[in-house]
């Protein structure tokens, strides 16, 4: 028997339904009833075939070895997505860090290249200065008289001062860092009591891959307020440091959300205020706090979830953008 037909076979003798098998496995329906079809394509990857498989046959009662090995030998993609690639959006990171460094190196020379060339023209400027009252101390010739001093010659006769610099040729003070899209070294499903109980851990990642065809999408409820099992769900991004956090963007799938943005310095519950807020949301979401904060985590937190098409309630997302500086 195929790889489907056994684990159909050994649901219907440990006398489960599809929905129980999802509740013990923390696999959505679809996905389950895919797999007993021999339909891989709602599992997001070889990676996460394999896991729903081995996750889905231990709660039939069914030994998962020789089915991940068949799925090897007769599914297996030529591209095969690895944990690795999964969380490859953490290592360009460090790459665009040390080319920002060499920048910064590069622009630092030139500053004091600018400052030294306009500090020598200011100091062989103040001896080629031609004297007005020189100038006007010369007789004139013949028949013609000494023009009238200036007003500008008469305040200076009596006393020669310094040249003073203009106060437009002092160098300009920094200005603010530049906003800019920052890139979460990893992404990791969260829930009431913290990384431990997060729904669908294995797909997290996804939420930030920007392909609405492959997003995160949490277990489904009985109801939007998750059926009364919990309050809350979520998505918690690890920064990989302190970064000042302006705004984040998120791409749902589904309409109908209510969303807390909370940040902070520890992946614990009672270490992440909520910072921002948005109700009833769908689509592209701004959440934006008040001022922009510094933080290392950020957490995406749903505490009303939107209808799906199935009759139930998840949330469901595809893209995370946070904007701020480091």
């Amino acid at each position: 028997m195929s790889i489907g037909a056994t684990l159909a076979a050994a649901r219907r003798r440990a006398g489960l339904t599809v929905s129980e098998v999802s509740q013990r496995t923390r696999v959505t329906e679809p996905i389950i009833q895919g797999i007993e079809h021999d339909d891989y394509a709602a599992c997001g990857g070889d990676f996460y075939a394999r896991g729903h498989i081995r996750a889905v046959a231990h709660a039939v009662g069914e030994d998962p070895s020789p089915l991940i090995d068949e799925f090897d030998a007769t599914w297996r993609s030529a591209a095969e997505i690895t944990a690795a690639e999964v969380f490859q959006s953490a290592m360009p990171l460090r790459k665009r860090e040390r080319r920002r460094v060499r920048w910064t190196a590069v622009l630092a020379a030139l500053v004091l290249a600018v400052l030294g060339f306009a500090s020598y023209k200011f100091v062989s400027g103040v001896g080629r200065t031609p004297s007005a009252t020189a100038a006007s101390s010369r007789p004139a010739p013949a028949g013609q008289q000494n023009p009238p001093p200036t007003a500008a010659v008469q305040g200076s006769s009596a006393q020669a001062g310094p040249i003073q610099s203009s106060p437009a040729a002092s160098p300009s003070t920094a200005s603010p860092a530049t906003v800019q899209a920052l890139a979460p070294a990893s992404v990791a499903a969260f829930g009431p009591a913290g990384l431990a109980d997060g729904d669908d851990p294995q797909g997290a990642a996804l939420a930030a891959g920007g392909d609405p065809a492959r997003p995160w999408t949490s277990q489904w409820y009985a109801t939007a307020h998750f059926g009364a099992l919990k309050n809350g769900t979520g998505l918690l991004l690890d920064m990989g440091r302190t970064v000042t956090v302006a705004s984040v963007r998120l791409s749902l799938i589904y309409s109908g959300a209510d969303i807390q943005l909370r940040a902070g310095t520890k992946p614990v519950p009672a270490s992440l205020p909520r910072v921002a807020s948005a109700s009833n949301a769908g689509g592209t979401v701004r959440l934006q706090p008040g001022s922009p904060v510094p933080v290392r985590y950020v957490l995406i937190w749903f505490t009303k979830l939107p209808p799906d098409h199935a009759g139930t309630y998840r949330a469901s997302v595809y893209r995370i953008t946070v904007q701020g500086h480091r």
